[in-house]
């Protein structure tokens, strides 16, 4: 297979005034208008490809999802799914004949079946509680689906008549953690797994297992977390026990129980105390494949890839010398091929690792890989550059890669995308880090431009080659800003040394990163202005915001902090994964106070007075609501001009378009204001 070679990365000295006349510079109401592709499905016989795509209704101030299907000969796209209410997660049967795929359209979310030709969509599952989840198994004779119920009720009915009584009493009482995770409370229902058989009339489901856990994980699991055994008696699944330890374990294992409820599970993976995720059995039913941490405790440890036998129960690890972590993985048809998509050095490419030897070939090269499948044909997937929004590619088992769907095409061209370069320059301890520089829109030879300057969240995340619906680069670009974003010490896709050496050093080896790539980057393109920056910055990026305020905030004429955490000691005690914060912490705030307080922002109130303007979401149970309000309390009392932006209804994001819309043209005014 050919590599993917993409010609969105342009050198930034190519053009002397890039932007052409008749074309505008993206904004946020393009932004949102943008229609978004997602989880491509391809057919068993590899002719058609179904897929997601995600509308903004700005009427309703929401995303509605749709499923469309690609004829790969006739080269042909169509709408698929019809009826009110959502529908999405696309699934084929065997034959290739039917779609399965999850749908509001009866009021709740249910599995749906349709004919690849057309035909009346049918109701396959009609169950008193939403399906979030589910799996078709490989003999088309079951389905696998996962629903919220109470431990202690033995009938779905049960758990529906539960989940909608509304007791004059409010108040809720808790005996262990979580009481909230992400952005919702507690109720005491878990998601468990349930089978149903296809020829059935869709009412009656049998438990797989009763497990003292979510299946799949919360707040972002899903059908990846378990599979159907191709001999279609055996469930495969990720799943974490709660007990009284949920909020600070990251101890997931890999359970093997009976499709049809008989027998108590089995634990594969009990000798493993960190995190075991995303099963896929080879087609001969012989080799489990999946992804393995290796510290407990540790959630942005590195996903291994483990291979057993399910006989004997040997394992072992696969190309163990590889330094990076899958995010999805796929088995080819054949079982001796594993597909894998990976952070790598500011950039999200496919690979493919041979099961037998370990070897591995990179498959693209720049941009992002957001999603993939494969077929007869190629892998189909889906790509997007920090330029160009997802849409679907494919790369031929013989080379050649084609782009499939060019859903924003009319939008897109009226628009003129700024071009970007990625730079490397040496960081803390004279390392290589990376970072990326973006000129301005109506950009001019000679003039200097205001700069915003990024910082990514995580801490263990990478802000690279990729379109993004939340910080987009290109956005702040089209405002008339110079862009300047840094993968510092912590960030991923440079080997888990490079991720583990910001634990325990929060202010420390990231600062003195974005100190030396802010320096590089202003010596490297003159159209930047020293005298007119912002730095900017969500979750960590927020963090690393409120600890510029008090330990660099010479070069920026304001900041701005999006959910950002404040007081680290209180953080400790607030936030509802607690093993984040004790990870890199070294410990509990009472154990190791002094670490908790070292790189503590609250202790540096007294030098803050750059400009801030704090957006915060009522719903953010990650860095809750008081983070923001303390930071929004210290600028005020200290009399510093700043600004809170409140969403009482986000979390830890600005989902909502007309939100969305407000955040962006707040941050552009305060800008403004500041960087005249």
């Amino acid at each position: 297979m050919t590599r993917l070679i993409i010609s969105a990365l342009l050198a930034l000295a190519v053009s002397p005034a890039w932007a052409q006349a008749d074309r505008k510079p993206l904004n946020i109401r393009d932004l949102v208008a943008f229609e978004r592709v997602s989880d491509p499905q391809v057919s068993p016989d590899g002719k058609l490809v179904a897929y997601v795509l995600r509308a903004t209704d700005l009427d309703a101030n929401k995303g509605v999802r749709s499923i469309w299907l690609l004829d790969l000969s006739a080269k042909t796209q169509r709408k698929f799914s019809d009826g009110a209410g959502n529908s999405d997660t696309p699934r084929w049967s065997a034959d290739g004949k039917t779609l399965y795929f999850l749908s509001t359209r009866s009021g709740s979310q249910q599995v749906w079946q349709q004919s690849a030709v057309g035909a009346e969509a049918k109701q396959i599952t009609k169950l008193p509680l939403d399906v979030g989840s589910y799996a078709v198994a490989p003999k088309g004779d079951k389905l696998v689906v996962s629903m919220d119920v109470f431990p202690d009720c033995d009938t779905l009915e049960c758990s529906k008549k539960r989940l909608d009584e509304k007791p004059q009493a409010s108040g809720v009482l808790y005996d262990k953690l979580f009481v909230r995770h992400w952005d919702t409370w507690a109720t005491g229902a878990r998601s468990q797994l349930f089978s149903l058989d296809l020829a059935g009339d869709g009412t009656k489901a049998k438990q797989i297992a009763k497990i003292d856990g979510d299946v799949p994980s919360k707040p972002f699991g899903d059908a990846a977390d378990y599979t159907i055994t191709p001999d279609g008696k055996t469930v495969i699944f990720s799943a974490r026990i709660a007990g009284r330890t949920e909020a600070w374990s990251t101890n997931f294992d890999l359970f093997q129980a009976n499709i049809d409820g008989s027998g108590k599970p089995k634990n594969l993976t009990a000798d493993n105390p960190a995190w075991d995720t995303q099963p896929l059995v080879t087609p001969n039913g012989r080799t489990l494949v999946y992804l393995a941490m290796k510290r407990a405790g540790f959630e942005a440890d590195r996903f291994h890839i483990m291979v057993r036998d399910l006989r004997s129960g040997k394992t072992r690890e696969l190309a163990p010398k590889w330094d990076r972590s899958p995010s999805q993985i796929a088995l080819s048809e054949n079982g001796s091929t594993l597909y894998a998509s990976a952070d790598d050095q500011g950039q999200h490419p496919l690979f493919a690792i041979n099961l037998g030897n370990g070897l591995i070939k990179k498959l693209t090269d720049t941009g992002s890989v957001s999603g993939f499948d494969l077929s007869p044909d190629g892998i189909v997937y889906t790509y997007n550059t920090l330029d160009k929004p997802d849409d679907l590619y494919r790369i031929g088992w013989t080379g050649g890669t084609t782009q499939l769907t060019r859903h924003n095409a009319t939008r897109l061209a009226n628009i003129e995308m700024a071009p970007y370069e990625q730079f490397s320059f040496e960081g803390w301890n004279n390392e290589t880090v990376y970072g990326y520089a973006m000129k301005p829109a109506g950009y001019q030879p000679g003039k200097k431009y205001p700069v915003a300057f990024i910082i990514h969240g995580g801490p263990q995340g990478s802000m690279g080659n990729l379109f993004h619906y939340r910080w987009n680069p290109e956005v702040f670009a089209g405002m008339g800003f110079g862009v300047v974003f840094i993968d510092f010490h912590g960030s991923t896709g440079y080997g888990q040394a490079f991720t583990d050496s910001i634990s325990g050093d929060w202010g420390g080896k990231p600062l003195e990163d974005l100190k030396k790539g802010y320096a590089h980057a202003l010596k490297s393109y003159d159209w930047l202005d020293a005298d007119r920056a912002c730095a900017l910055g969500a979750s960590y990026g927020g963090y690393m915001v409120n600890w510029i305020a008090g330990n660099w905030n010479e070069p920026f004429k304001c900041l701005v902090n999006h959910d950002g955490v404040f007081d680290t000691r209180m953080m400790a005690y607030s936030t509802e994964e607690l093993w984040f914060s004790e990870w890199e912490n070294g410990g509990t705030p009472w154990e190791k106070p002094q670490n908790v307080e070292h790189f503590n922002p609250a202790r540096f109130v007294e030098k803050w007075k750059a400009p801030m303007l704090v957006v915060q979401g009522q719903l953010d149970y990650r860095i809750p609501v008081e983070q923001g309000l303390g930071a929004f309390t210290a600028l005020q009392r200290r009399g510093i001009d700043s600004q809170l932006l409140y969403f009482p209804d986000e979390n830890h994001w600005v989902v909502k378009p007309a939100n969305s819309v407000l955040w962006y043209d707040s941050v552009q005014a305060w800008l403004g204001k500041h960087l005249k």
